[in-house]
């Protein structure tokens, strides 16, 4: 046990200064400011304090290197897939994808997002009309966008399975004359069961002959077809019930939100669910000024009434196959020869016009069925 210090007394010269600097530390003779990093003369430095290490500091780097990684794991592997292909793509998602992962099995991301979501640059993050919320139709909200609005192939997913065309149904009006005997005509040895149910001089705009909602219901739910072929339009123009029931006249906006109105709801039933395939062909423009601005609107109003069901319905555009560029014209090259394609009244497609229809729909279906 080492001899304490003696204490000088008063009037006494205190000690001389130990020439050992650290055993002068030890006994607090070295000025407050020679003491290494002294800022305070009331708090010597302790020369026992742990110091950290080199190998301390990497382990800190990784642990919090690891823990920003599960946190934003979902973060990484959607900046991935947004880069263009290369190897800086590839790496990006060999992080990212086993960190979304890990992070979706852990608490950790939501946590993230609640402790830093007060770093947002807008008082109000939440409350009405943030995306947060689910949309849902009526209420003056828009209505969700679902699933079937998009064809898996043109998002780059994988087709679904072919599956076997066992009943066809042909329908409209006069246009789908004389298409429903050549289409019927090719798929019978392939043992494919072709309705043909056209309704001569009706129309979707009128419903004094014939209402095609009602009609409609009535073969999908007797027929119950694999696929439908709907060609129809040769008798429209008729004023269409507007926003409170007031009769809108042929062909403005309004005329066609109905008129595309009432194709959709016949392309919902004639899908049932999803159960069947539905190919809407678009006008052949007609000879006829009045007539050819008619079709261009009802064409238009196809296009968009399929929207929300483009996993299903596939529109054939007819229009640029025999009209390209609104032009109107009698033949056209098939199979190498200038061929007649359109019968003497301007509107409807001859034998070998319907010919080229029926190539069209066949591709269509091939890609859908077996």
């Amino acid at each position: 046990m080492s001899p304490r210090p003696s204490t000088p007394t008063p009037g006494e010269p205190p000690p001389p200064a130990s020439a050992d600097p650290q055993d002068a530390l030890a006994h607090g003779d070295v000025p407050d400011t020679q003491r290494p990093f002294a800022t305070d003369a009331a708090a010597p430095m302790d020369v026992r304090a742990r110091r950290f290490r080199a190998r301390d500091a990497i382990v800190a780097v990784l642990v919090a290197t690891l823990i920003v990684l599960v946190a934003a794991g979902p973060s990484i592997r959607r900046t991935g897939n947004r880069m263009d292909p290369g190897f800086e793509r590839d790496m990006v998602l060999a992080v990212g994808k086993p960190a979304d992962a890990v992070a979706g099995a852990l608490p950790l991301h939501d946590w993230a997002h609640t402790l830093t979501s007060w770093l947002a640059p807008d008082e109000q993050v939440g409350g009405e009309g943030a995306f947060g919320t689910t949309a849902v139709a009526g209420g003056g909200g828009v209505a969700p966008v679902g699933p079937e609005a998009f064809d898996p192939r043109t998002l780059g997913a994988p087709a679904p399975a072919r599956r076997p065309l066992r009943t066809l149904l042909v329908t409209g009006d006069s246009m789908t004359m004389p298409l429903d005997a050549e289409l019927a005509r090719r798929l019978a040895p392939e043992g494919v069961d072709t309705i043909r149910d056209p309704h001569i001089g009706t129309g979707i705009s009128k419903t004094d002959l014939l209402d095609w909602g009602a009609l409609s219901r009535r073969q999908a739910r007797q027929d119950r077809a694999d696929a439908v072929v709907v060609f129809i339009g040769a008798n429209e123009g008729f004023p269409l019930p507007g926003p409170g029931g007031k009769p809108v006249e042929c062909c403005g906006p309004a005329w066609a939100a109905a008129y595309a109105t009432r194709v959709r709801t016949m392309m919902n039933t004639y899908r049932r669910n999803g159960a069947a395939r539905v190919y809407w062909l678009q006008l052949p423009l007609p000879r006829d000024g009045d007539r050819r601005d008619i079709a261009r609107v009802v064409n238009a109003a196809i296009a968009v009434a399929a929207q929300p069901y483009r996993a299903q319905v596939r529109v054939l555009d007819l229009a640029s196959v025999f009209t390209p560029g609104g032009r109107y014209r009698v033949s056209m090259p098939v199979d190498g020869r200038d061929t007649i394609v359109r019968k003497p009244d301007g509107v409807h497609l001859s034998d070998a016009g319907a010919g080229v229809a029926a190539d069209l729909v066949q591709r269509a279906l091939d890609q859908d069925f077996r």
